[in-house]
């Protein structure tokens, strides 16, 4: 199995390019900053992944993502080869994004933002209707009834 779970820092914004034909698709490219978790003297304290996102992830990310904020990417490993000007081979590593959304709080960001870049699953129907639930979330369980849970 080749899957990747990234949360780390934009070392800068993405840089986007559209592919050329018929139906253009936006391919962005950004790389992010990954704390290790463990740090050994005179090591670096994060890796620098390449990660590359096409269509609408791509197009999330160009218009979503800034220098500084912190995201989580889910993806595969993809590695390459070509050869440079100079006749000498180079091989590449970067991860191929499934999925991307925000790993920050509205408040480090300055205000409201979508959570990712695919659409959000609908929501369950709830049983009771929503003007019977109190507003921090948490039913009332009357009183007596605490006898009869079993974890009591």
């Amino acid at each position: 199995m080749n899957k990747v779970i990234l949360v780390g820092r934009l070392t800068r914004n993405p840089e986007t390019r559209y592919s050329q034909g018929e139906n253009p698709t936006a391919i962005a490219r950004y790389t992010l900053a990954v704390d290790r978790r463990f740090r050994r003297e005179g090591q670096p304290d994060a890796d620098f992944i390449r990660c590359v996102a096409f269509g609408r992830a791509g197009e999330f990310a160009d218009k979503y993502f800034t220098q500084g904020m912190r995201v989580a990417v889910s993806g595969r490993i993809q590695t390459g080869s070509y050869t440079n000007r100079d006749g000498v081979k180079v091989y590449t590593t970067e991860v191929v994004v499934e999925d991307q959304e925000f790993a920050q709080s509205k408040n480090e960001n300055n205000g409201p933002m979508p959570q990712s870049h695919h659409e959000p699953a609908p929501r369950a129907e709830q049983s009771a209707p929503a003007a019977s639930i109190p507003e921090d979330d948490f039913m009332n369980i009357p009183e007596g009834v605490d006898e009869d849970l079993p974890f009591n």
